[in-house]
């Protein structure tokens, strides 16, 4: 039995003047409420209720512990109050983790007016290609893209996204068109320097399954937006998101090949530590990026880049 219920309980047998209707409001039998006393009593050494056939009548030292445990409880009703609207309100910092170059376009580019329209937010944004840990690094919402495999977060969908293989039209006029995975051996491709993305390789649909291919080029890098312009100046192929490559795609600058083959989701999510209650500034921060993304033109006109030839 924890020490708040039978401080609770005390104060209600007192207040009531007996165990019939103290029982009564807990919901309880008298037996139990009179359980929780003697509990108190035994635990403090003290006598707090003198009981007779009469009646109960508090002693000296119970007058004095009453006016005590009220002023507690009330304290600790306050307290949870607190906690309670705090979790409720938009208020406080706000820590989110986003991949460098969709972070910088499509989140803390919003920062400003999400802490606009609440006026009680810290904002801290983390831009960053690695993969953050959410709980050791105090991060309360993250932005991912494609997969993801910790089992102690919670996903949240905000948009679509794919991956594709790309490139500008002048490079597929030097070196023709790939038609399949492996014919990308034969060609200049542009990737990630980062550890992660070499030992995986460029993913794709393989029948029901999935495989992937570790392709070459003559130039690498960490930053997603350098490949992204050596695509546009015909240096290579890509293998990119959709959310980065789908104006370029629209307006005649770059091509998708390989789309048979294409990974369907690679979507851009939201995810939190698993929690009971999940902060207010957490949902709202989710739920603003998520009607942000589903405005019509905000992607250009589309979510998925016009088709080309193969």
């Amino acid at each position: 039995m924890d020490r708040h219920t039978q401080l609770r309980s005390f104060v209600l047998i007192a207040e009531k003047g007996g165990f019939a209707s103290a029982a009564l409001v807990e919901g309880v039998t008298p037996v139990v409420m009179g359980r929780r006393l003697n509990a108190l009593e035994e635990r403090l050494g003290v006598k707090l209720m003198h009981r007779s056939t009469r009646g109960l009548r508090l002693t000296e030292l119970g007058v004095e512990f009453l006016e005590r445990s009220r002023s507690t409880l009330r304290d600790f009703d306050d307290l949870e109050l607190s906690i309670s609207r705090s979790r409720q309100s938009v208020t406080g910092e706000l820590t989110v983790s986003a991949p460098a170059g969709f972070g910088r376009r499509h989140v803390a580019r919003h920062g400003p007016e999400f802490a606009a329209r609440h006026a009680g937010v810290r904002l801290r944004f983390n831009l960053t290609d690695g993969v953050a840990d959410l709980v050791r690094e105090r991060i309360d919402v993250a932005i991912r893209i494609g997969p993801v495999t910790e089992p102690d977060l919670v996903v949240v969908k905000l948009h679509e996204n794919r991956r594709v293989v790309c490139g500008s039209p002048a490079y597929f006029e030097r070196h023709g068109i790939p038609e399949t995975p492996q014919d990308l051996l034969a060609h200049e491709c542009l990737t990630l320097s980062s550890p992660g993305a070499q030992q995986r390789g460029w993913m794709f649909r393989h029948g029901a399954g999935m495989g992937s291919v570790r392709v070459r080029g003559t130039l690498s890098c960490s930053d997603g937006e350098l490949l992204y312009d050596w695509m546009l100046k015909g240096l290579g192929l890509g293998w990119r998101s959709t959310w980065e490559v789908h104006a370029a795609v629209a307006r005649g600058d770059l091509m998708t090949v390989l789309e048979d083959y294409e990974i369907p989701d690679y979507d851009i999510q939201a995810v939190y530590p698993q929690q009971r209650f999940v902060p207010a500034k957490v949902q709202a921060f989710i739920g603003y990026l998520k009607s942000l993304y589903a405005t019509p033109g905000y992607w250009t006109d589309t979510a998925r880049p016009v088709r080309r030839r193969r």
